[in-house]
């Protein structure tokens, strides 16, 4: 897919004129920052998690998505209740499978979920991805061991089996859907200094899906929106906290001018532009 500035901002005006509402399960370190990014770009965030509530919580979400990062078994239960209802109204579902290969309740629960319903999005960082596939690879608590570009041929094999959209993030963001392989280049290393950024790229893919029915190009404008929003906020930011904060300013700003002017990403050559360390905008 040839990712265009063009594009990604046509859906970003779509989901700032619709607020579309995001129903996101979605753990307790992420939660706060979740919706704040999500109000930042436009949509309309709501987190529910109670098995009482969740199904008709999803009846008036655009899109719903899905984070195992704080699992309790009353948790994984409305997660199935709501993916299932998810599925009979055909809105688009985001997988976020934190810790997948970490514990085995964590790996389990991954897969019970992408066996329920077919999956639109996996969004998760190499070990992640490594781990459903069941692909060795280590992993540090929620954390990335692995480059993303080791993740590539998992990444395909998920999206072959279960006819996912699967994005790979880290260094760089890999955006498979079937053969098609999409890198984007954007991003800062502050992003990994801020808690919770991976389940907030996650939801950003929600509110993308939730407007475009052309999924890959939906994560893939997600990221590079986030990654820009990331160049951004760190060019005034001594630390971590202040990135917090200017990120979703960067967010609430964001441009089509921003976009053609930070934009960087590659089509079908993508491991080749992961290993040209000199074009990735990584400080």
């Amino acid at each position: 897919m040839q990712l265009e500035a063009s594009r990604i901002w046509s859906v970003l005006e779509e989901i700032r004129e619709k607020a579309p509402v995001i129903h996101n399960i979605t753990n307790f370190v992420a939660m706060n920052n979740t919706a704040n990014a999500l109000l930042a770009l436009g949509a309309s965030p709501v987190m529910a998690h109670a098995e009482e509530e969740v199904e008709e919580m999803v009846n008036i979400a655009s899109a719903l998505v899905i984070n195992i990062g704080t699992l309790s078994k009353s948790w994984v239960f409305s997660m199935l209740r709501a993916v299932t209802q998810a599925e009979q109204r055909k809105i688009p579902i985001i997988l976020d499978p934190v810790g997948a290969g970490a514990t085995a309740y964590r790996s389990r629960t991954s897969r019970e979920l992408l066996e329920k319903v077919p999956i639109t999005i996996i969004r998760g960082n190499a070990s992640e991805i490594m781990a459903l596939a069941n692909v060795e690879s280590k992993t540090r608590g929620v954390d990335s061991s692995a480059p993303t570009e080791d993740a590539l041929e998992a990444a395909r094999q998920l999206s072959a089996t279960y006819g996912s959209v699967v994005c790979v993030s880290g260094e760089t963001d890999y955006i498979i859907s079937g053969a098609d392989v999409t890198a984007v280049l954007n991003g800062h290393i502050l992003l990994t200094k801020v808690t919770g950024m991976g389940c907030t790229a996650s939801a950003l893919c929600g509110a993308f899906a939730a407007v475009s029915s052309d999924y890959a190009l939906a994560a893939a404008a997600a990221m590079a929106v986030m990654g820009i929003a990331g160049e951004l906020g760190a060019m005034n930011s001594p630390g971590p906290g202040s990135m917090q904060v200017n990120f979703l300013d960067a967010l609430y700003r964001m441009s089509e001018g921003a976009i053609q002017k930070y934009l960087h990403s590659e089509n079908g050559q993508a491991e080749a532009a992961a290993r040209d360390k000199s074009r990735i905008l990584r400080r």
